[in-house]
């Protein structure tokens, strides 16, 4: 699914690189600088791609009824890489979401597809994870949901603190899943850890 780009401007953002050089003391038409604004222009586009995608459509879309008895469905370790909206600094690492279906499933590819829509915008990571636990659910409407994130934060390494092996960690819990019990359970299959 396109992203709605709506008020993306990548025409503005070179001349804006452009100032940002010169701000900082660079000379923007030396050699290694001249193209800058037009790559930065482009990272940016495919950076913030998902900015105005529905997730849950992406994940409503194709969605076909469960099979009979259809237990927990989980997809761990989708990698996914995000803008935070604080430093606008880049951040990384790996989802789990599991579900338990109720009137839809979703293929493996569209969970994926609903991560990315989610994590290709500016974000903070407590939002992302919520966001993409509402996305299963509006796409779904799954009898429970849960979705962890663990990822390492440039901000945290490349600044400030500099503390590179720092990983954060969020979780968001919907429906039977939020139950203490199956959310523990759940929780140690997404971060394969024994339950305990």
């Amino acid at each position: 699914m396109a992203a709605d780009r709506g008020s993306f401007d990548g025409e503005r953002i070179p001349a804006i690189v452009r100032d940002l050089l010169v701000a900082l003391g660079e000379d923007p038409a030396r050699p290694g600088l001249a193209d800058t604004p037009l790559r930065v222009a482009d990272a940016w586009g495919e950076l913030l791609a998902g900015t105005g995608s529905d997730p849950a459509a992406v994940l409503a879309d194709g969605a076909f009824p469960p099979e009979p008895h259809s237990g927990l469905v989980a997809l761990r370790d989708i990698p996914f890489r995000s803008v935070c909206e604080h430093h606008m600094l880049p951040f990384e690492g790996s989802i789990g979401v599991a579900y338990l279906p109720g009137e839809l499933l979703a293929g493996f590819g569209r969970i994926v597809r609903a991560v990315d829509a989610v994590s290709s915008r500016l974000q903070v990571q407590e939002r992302l994870t919520e966001e993409i636990a509402d996305a299963v659910v509006a796409g779904l409407a799954p009898r429970g949901v849960v979705v962890v994130a663990n990822a390492a934060h440039s901000c945290l390494w490349a600044r400030g603190t500099r503390t590179r092996e720092a990983l954060a960690v969020t979780v968001a819990a919907r429906g039977e899943l939020a139950e203490p019990p199956a959310r523990s359970e759940t929780l140690a299959l997404l971060t394969g850890t024994p339950d305990a």
